[in-house]
């Protein structure tokens, strides 16, 4: 098998980088069509996701993280299970798996099984060496570790096959938002992003948002005007007409600005269409409200000095994660150098 060392790496992760930032003919026939296999891969939200990871390999911020990486001369096989709710999401495990010098053994989600092969034929274009180090297959075997991204449901299932190999086993999560009611109409209109960005599909969209007693919501509301163009997708708003009839069948209180229902309710997961919230008296009852919930959180949306009791990711910028944030706070640099 060929060697392969963190200054080959970073130079082909450096040229998938600049590959995306000017995708080729091919790659962009693959992006239009992506639709046809996934109705929520719209184009703009595959370059959404394209723009994401161009970011992310961007020289700087790759050069620094693999000062944490260690390439091993005797790779492992670490079976892959990845999701496919919004494109590409499974890219990053890939990347500390291939950086670590270990062999990805993927399993693909159905959902998006066109976009990441092609993605991966350009890094092997530009790393011939990676081509063993890259194995798509039906039926996982003979691994050395596991990591595998599903439901809480299906966590159950992958606990009682891969519980004896070491493993990353990743359930449900959410990403909140804390508003203090200063936030300016600019910021309001960035946490659109933050919420309707991949149709809302993403465990790093904010599903949730915690507002101050006495809150105005039309403050709310007004700011994100610019994303009503949302509602155009026929499966968004099958969805969100589907909850509306609910809760006005239901006569369950909640306020609808056409094209997202906004509802009190203390659960983080929302459904599709509809954003929850939860007033707070006080920012120390909230703290302590949300280390009770810590394990069900991604990333919480706020001001960096509210003086919450967590990491915050600015507005807007939940869906562009850095080569270091890493899902479920598990380091998976550490756990693959670890084997």
């Amino acid at each position: 098998m060929p060697t392969l060392t963190a200054e080959k790496l970073i130079i082909a992760f450096h040229k998938l980088s600049n590959f995306l930032n000017q995708p080729d003919d091919d790659f962009n026939r693959v992006i239009d069509s992506a639709l046809n296999h996934n109705a929520w891969f719209q184009p703009e939200e595959v370059r959404r996701s394209l723009t994401s990871l161009k970011d992310m390999l961007s020289p700087a911020p790759l050069e620094k993280w693999f000062e944490q990486v260690t390439v091993t001369e005797v790779p492992k096989k670490i079976g892959m299970i990845l999701a496919g709710n919004i494109p590409m999401v499974g890219f990053h495990d890939i990347l500390c798996v291939l950086a670590t010098g270990n062999t990805a053994m993927i399993k693909l989600s159905s959902s998006d099984d066109k976009l990441l092969p092609a993605l991966l034929k350009q890094l092997i274009n530009f790393e011939p060496a990676l081509t063993e180090r890259i194995i798509f297959t039906e039926r996982l075997k003979d691994f050395d570790a596991i990591i595998a991204t599903g439901s809480n449901n299906s966590s159950r299932y992958f606990d009682y096959y891969f519980g004896k190999v070491p493993n990353i086993i990743r359930k449900n999560r959410n990403s909140i938002a804390v508003l203090d009611g200063k936030e300016s109409s600019e910021e309001i209109a960035l946490l659109g992003h933050d919420i309707f960005d991949y149709f809302g599909l993403g465990c790093r969209n904010v599903s949730k948002v915690y507002l101050p007693e006495g809150y105005e919501i039309k403050n709310f509301f007004e700011p994100l005007e610019s994303f009503q163009p949302i509602i155009n997708h026929f499966k968004y708003n099958n969805n969100y007409d589907y909850n509306k009839s609910i809760y006005l069948v239901n006569a369950e209180p909640h306020f609808d600005n056409g094209f997202v229902l906004l509802k009190e309710d203390a659960g983080l997961s929302s459904p599709l269409a509809v954003l929850f919230f939860e007033y707070y008296a006080s920012l120390e009852e909230l703290n302590e409200k949300l280390k009770g919930i810590q394990e069900q959180i991604q990333c919480v949306v706020s001001h960096a000095d509210l003086k919450l009791e967590s990491d915050v990711v600015s507005f807007g910028q939940s869906q562009h994660p850095q080569l270091w944030d890493y899902a479920d706070n598990i380091n998976t640099i550490e756990f693959l150098n670890s084997l």
